[in-house]
This record gives structure tokens, sequence and C-alpha cells, in this order.
């Protein structure tokens, strides 16, 4: 079992996160919705809301909430104040030995941390700029960046941190020009084997509900979805 909201919280840590109320505050400082978004403790009522959108907008974020499958209440509630469904997310995971085996060709990926300059220049192509990269920084387990390379050029990207016995991969890029190259491919089964390298059973990693082409790429090598949620937003 998966105990995905943990996961996700210790693997791309929010800057700062306290109780208000019935909630949980993430101050993202930029980093995107994973970090900014409140989450409801057991309790809350209705009459609550109000004073979660304030804390927010203290922070200076617009409202947003995360959706877990057993916030089916706050879910309900939230759409009766206007708040529509926004970027729902689903979660892939699979053994680590299964992903590592076979490993990827030599050369092809490179596990470093912190980020070399032309990984950070491969998210900052892809839209990843220096609040995401701070994000990464913020995760305090192990973790790395794995370089990923075709023709010999830089091709790709990808941040894994790890906590307990799993791992979560984020922010996988492919540079546009390097695609249906097996870059991405290669990238997962490094990050599966660093991973194990680090004690690791299972790595995982969240994708959007619409993203057909990752979704697709993750079911050939026999990830399995294992959770899913979205948010609402004003």
């Amino acid at each position: 079992m998966i105990g995905l909201p943990a996961l996700t919280e210790a693997t791309w840590p929010a800057a700062s996160v306290r109780r208000v109320g019935p909630w949980a505050i993430r101050e993202g400082q930029g980093g995107g919705q994973r970090v900014s978004a409140a989450g409801a403790a057991a309790g809350w009522r209705d009459a609550d809301i109000p004073q979660a959108e304030a804390a927010m907008a203290a922070l200076g974020q617009e409202p947003l909430f995360v959706i877990w499958p057993e916030d089916a209440s706050l879910d309900a509630a939230l759409a009766a104040r206007g708040y529509r469904i926004n970027d729902p997310v689903v979660a892939y995971a699979a053994p680590c030995a299964a992903l590592a085996d076979p490993a990827p060709p030599f050369l092809t990926t490179f596990p470093h941390w912190p980020p070399l300059g032309i990984a950070a220049a491969l998210w900052a192509e892809a839209g990843t700029g220096p609040a995401r990269l701070a994000v990464m920084d913020r995760a305090t387990g192990p973790k790395c960046a794995i370089l990923g390379r075709a023709g010999d050029r830089a091709a790709g990207v990808a941040f894994v941190a790890f906590h307990g016995e799993l791992a979560m991969l984020h922010a996988l890029e492919v540079a546009p020009q390097m695609r249906r190259q097996g870059v991405a491919h290669n990238i997962l089964r490094a990050a599966a084997g660093w991973a194990q390298d680090q004690g690791a059973q299972t790595l995982a990693l969240l994708v959007t509900e619409a993203n057909a082409g990752a979704r697709a790429l993750y079911a050939s090598l026999s990830m399995h979805v294992v959770g899913q949620y979205h948010y609402r937003k004003r």
C-alpha cells in the first residue's frame, strides 16, 4: 500500500506547512500546485472553508485545495461554492527491481546531485524554473537528478527522491527535438536502479490524467495505477 499524500509531501515538499483550524496550509513560493494546495483534516465543516481561503490569501496564493479519494465531502462542498476541478492526477508505480532490469545503455543516463547546469537548463526550457528547483533542494532524504542523453547530446532530465522504502520521480522532461528516442524510457530505468541502490522497493510517479502519451509509456513498462487525486480551484 502506497501512502501517496505522505510520499508526495516528503519528496516534493512545500516551503512551509502550518495547521490553521482543520486545514493544512501549504506555502508554495511559486513551486506549483502540489506545494500550494490546502488539505483538509478530519472534522472540517463547510463553515471552515473561508478560514482556509483567508490563510491562503495571506500568503499571496489563490484558493486551491487538493482532493484525495477520501475527500468526497470536501469535493462536493467546494463544487457548490463554484470551485472547478483542475488537473486530475494519476499515480503509477512498479517494483524497482522490475523497472531497473535491463539497465539503460551505457552513458545514456547520469544520476547526480546537485543538478548540473545542463540539467537545470533542460528544466528551465520546459518551464521548471528556480522555484521548482528550490522544491527539490528542500527534499531532505536521498535524492538525485538524472540526466538523459541521446546521440551524444543532453536530451532529458528528471528528479528522484527517496522516502522510507519508496521513491518518487518528479519533473520528467525530454527536449521536444529529442523525443521518441527512448530518453524517457532510459531515465525511468535509471531512476529505478538508483532508487533500488538506496533501498527502495517501489518507484512511483505522478502524471496528469490527460497526458495520454506519458501514460502509455508508463503502462508499457508495466507500471500500474495506484491512486489519483485532483485539485479544486476557484
